[in-house]
């Protein structure tokens, strides 16, 4: 008998600050849409002061806040 082999991913893993959310989601309790919509009020502020204002204001984590920071930057580029 042939060993059985993992059925192949139909999904590919979430890498980059994405890979955050989930926990952002459920550690904070609002999703991620309300956290883009607070860094677009943020326009033309720098990055660690967005990280810094999302950490004092929301109580959000360093790691937590910066995916968010990162994820909403490049959004802003593609868009």
């Amino acid at each position: 008998m042939a060993p059985k082999l993992p059925a192949p991913s139909t999904a590919e893993k979430v890498k980059g600050p994405a890979s955050y959310f989930p926990s952002i989601e459920k550690t904070y309790g609002q999703p991620i849409a309300h956290w883009m919509r607070l860094l677009d009020g943020m326009k033309g502020v720098r990055h660690m002061e967005q990280v810094a204002a999302l950490k004092a204001e929301h109580g959000l984590g360093h790691g937590h806040a910066n995916a968010l920071v990162a994820h909403h930057r490049v959004q802003g580029e593609a868009g």
